[in-house]
């Protein structure tokens, strides 16, 4: 029986974009393009008569820009949109708006630098396809805030919790994070997110949250109230000497397809930190991570995995939970809860 193609519109306002786009991706024999579009209006027409599964999408557009765009299209037509853009901020802001993800648009100053960003775009293409947009547009986090108790005094002392994430992510952690006391301990991150966007993911994450959030610098202490966000294509690790933990973030190899890798992160903190640690996956697709996790988990750290229901991507969160990785599944808006919880009582139900 032959594979169903995933049916894509092409938005973007350059034709020179547009017609390259289309030329490279119809040429992939899982894709079809049914149409493309010159901007958001011209789109939303579209969107209507071609009904396609998937959307790419520029940001710089006339008329109405790409975030507007996606905040009339997702109540109206909720599908998968991977935006194209060159600016971090604006990738973060069209994430927030309800795009599923991004890819960064290439300086093209030779075939090699069109392939590569052609092979993150289809790769991106077939994960958004069977990806759950309507989880994207975040549940409120004042259901979240409501279940969340006190930290004790001194509660979770010594102890580090180590996050992952992948497709869908970066909305999934600011739910997770967002509403956690000032005061609860350092918090280390890897979100697959390249070079550039990590460090106005932190910026948009310190606004928001109550605890401290920077990228990560070689050397950075692990501190109550403080979260520490994986720099793009650099690893990040637990580290620990006489005054405690920090980290260590150094460029490498990518491991499992990524750089940074929630592996190589879990992988150190189940070494450091052993039982004095908290492991949580959530959505992702692939298996960065799970083996981490289950190491994590052997070592007596507690782990935490999304639920299926309420992931973009069911996949890293799935691979963790089938080998064993994952002590607890739970949605998301009960993920920081849960982790008040276990610091209140350091003792996993």
């Amino acid at each position: 029986m032959p594979i169903k193609k995933i049916r894509l519109l092409i938005v973007d306002d350059s034709l020179f974009f547009r017609r390259t786009l289309q030329e490279f991706l119809s040429s992939n024999p899982r894709i079809e393009v049914v149409g493309t579009a010159v901007d958001a209006i011209d789109a939303m027409d579209k969107i209507k008569k071609l009904n396609p599964d998937v959307v790419t999408l520029d940001v710089e557009m006339p008329k109405l820009n790409g975030i507007d765009f996606l905040k009339q299209l997702m109540p109206q037509h909720p599908l998968p949109v991977i935006v194209v853009s060159s600016a971090p901020i604006r990738a973060l802001d069209a994430l927030d708006a309800g795009a599923v993800d991004f890819v960064r648009k290439p300086e093209i100053k030779g075939p090699q630098d069109l392939a590569h960003f052609m092979t993150d775009l289809i790769q991106k293409i077939y994960v958004a396809s069977i990806s759950k947009v309507k989880n994207q547009i975040a549940a409120s986090t004042l259901s979240a805030l409501s279940r969340i108790s006190k930290l004790n005094t001194n509660a979770g002392q010594n102890t580090v919790i180590a996050l992952g994430a992948s497709t869908g992510g970066t909305e999934a952690t600011i739910q997770v994070v967002q509403s956690l006391p000032a005061d609860t301990p350092g918090i280390v991150i890897v979100q697959h997110m390249p070079a550039g966007f990590t460090n106005m993911y932190a910026q948009r994450l310190n606004r928001i949250c109550k605890m401290s959030v920077v990228e990560a610098q070689n050397g950075d202490r692990v501190e109550r109230g403080k979260i520490i966000i994986a720099a793009g294509e650099y690893h990040l690790r637990l580290a620990k000497d006489a005054r405690g933990y920090y980290v260590q973030s150094e460029r490498g190899a990518k491991v499992n397809g990524h750089c940074p890798s929630v592996d190589v992160l879990f992988d150190s903190v189940a070494e450091v930190a052993k039982a004095d640690a908290m492991g949580i996956i959530l959505t992702g697709m692939g298996a960065d991570g799970a083996k981490g996790l289950l190491k994590m988990r052997q070592a007596g750290a507690y782990t935490l995995g999304q639920d299926k229901e309420s992931c973009v991507v069911y996949g890293m969160p799935m691979v963790a939970f089938d080998i064993g990785g994952v002590q607890k599944q739970l949605p998301l808006t009960d993920m920081a809860g849960e982790i008040i919880r276990y610091l209140n009582t350091r003792r996993p139900l």
